[in-house]
């Protein structure tokens, strides 16, 4: 549940998160209209054009804030951005009572808590649970604040208490309705993603082994091609030569290759065997000191979907990977450059693999001339 806290759709899912983002427009503009509507319904309560003019803006500069900082472009969602979001709701509904002050017949027709609460809903799947009602709550004793005030300014006969409860529900029941939708979903995604784990490791595991044969195997290769009939004529000669010594420091040389590079193999580097093996594409991994494998787990697929999507459908001729270090260790910098084939993809499509990269915080950008396509990635190690 701890890890749960601090988790988003975005984060765990994202491709939902991606996909999630037209209904934070849809929200804003569902928002708009309502405003626009109930002013224009209870006009004839309206004392303050001005006041009533600045709560229709406030509810557009929510919505737009809203809308861009949702964008994949854009990501990660911040918790910030969330407040400030629902500040400028908020100020619709305190712009919206100085307008009909003194002259609020209904409430039903004020327009505030349902704003506040539509646009916290549509900002569930980039928001833990626990911003949700904390920015839920918050709204809505800064509306009971103002049905207190509407309770000695207002030509509705109702209490303060009818007043309070009618205006903080709306933005409590919405509120909790994301919170909801996102603490099941982040907890459905990682029960998913740690059953996808347990059958990936053990999926590995068989990996593995092979690897470890197959490092047994070039050693032994190189013994029975190489060292074994240079032992056999060593034994058979008188003496041993100048040439023969040279001989024997070169197979040994060749023998300790053979070795490390079994050592030293990474993730990335039995990716770009496994996927150039399928797909026929040759994939060079250049990294020499094995630092594609800080890399954590869940800044792994961004790249891994990227290779098998450029290997694929003839999109690439030939891919080359450069990992290297940056700032004492802490960044990691990887270029992907892909030899364009015959149906070289377009600037859109690689976007969206940044989008989903950037879900994850890691950084990328993108140059796609005639002859290659050049992805960088840059991760915080």
């Amino acid at each position: 549940m701890s890890t749960a806290l601090r988790l988003t759709q975005q984060e765990v899912d994202p491709i939902g998160g991606v996909a999630a983002a037209p209904l934070v427009l849809i929200g804003s503009i569902l928002s708009a209209a309502t405003s626009i509507g109930l002013t224009a319904w209870h006009w004839s309560e309206v004392g303050s054009p001005v006041a009533a003019f600045a709560g229709i803006l406030f509810v557009v500069a929510a919505g737009a804030v809203a809308t861009v900082s949702a964008l994949p472009a854009r990501a990660p969602f911040t918790v910030d951005r969330l407040w400030f979001a629902v500040a400028l709701a908020v100020g619709a509904a305190i712009a919206e009572y100085v307008s009909t002050v003194g002259a609020n017949r209904y409430l039903y027709d004020d327009y505030g808590p349902l704003v506040v609460g539509v646009l916290i809903l549509s900002l569930a799947p980039f928001s833990t649970w626990i911003s949700l009602l904390a920015a839920g709550t918050v709204a809505a004793a800064v509306l009971a604040i103002l049905a207190i005030g509407s309770a000695g300014a207002s030509a509705t006969q109702a209490n303060a208490a009818a007043l309070i409860a009618v205006n903080s529900v709306a933005v409590l029941a919405l509120s909790a309705a994301g919170a909801a939708y996102s603490a099941t979903i982040v907890r459905e995604s990682l029960a998913w993603q740690r059953e996808a784990n347990a059958i990936a490791l053990e999926r590995d595991g068989g990996v593995r082994a092979g690897i470890v044969r197959s490092v047994q195997q070039g050693r032994v290769s190189v013994l029975s091609r190489e060292v074994l009939p240079f032992l056999a004529a060593v034994m058979s000669a008188e003496r041993i030569s100048v040439a023969d010594a040279d001989r024997a420091r070169e197979l040994a040389e060749m023998l300790r290759r053979a070795l490390k590079a079994g050592i030293e193999s990474t993730w990335l580097d039995d990716l770009a065997s496994s996927i150039g093996a399928a797909r026929q594409v040759p994939i060079a991994v250049d990294d020499p000191a094995a630092t594609a494998a800080r890399l954590r787990s869940e800044q792994r697929p961004p790249l891994t979907a990227l290779l098998s999507w450029l290997s694929s459908a003839e999109r690439s001729e030939s891919i080359r990977i450069a990992v290297a270090a940056e700032g004492g260790g802490e960044i990691v910098r990887i270029d992907v450059v892909a030899a364009a084939g015959s149906a070289s993809p377009s600037r859109r499509e690689v976007e969206r693999f940044l989008a989903v990269a950037r879900a994850v915080g890691v950084r990328g950008d993108l140059e796609i001339t005639r002859e290659n396509v050049r992805v960088e990635f840059r991760y915080d190690a």
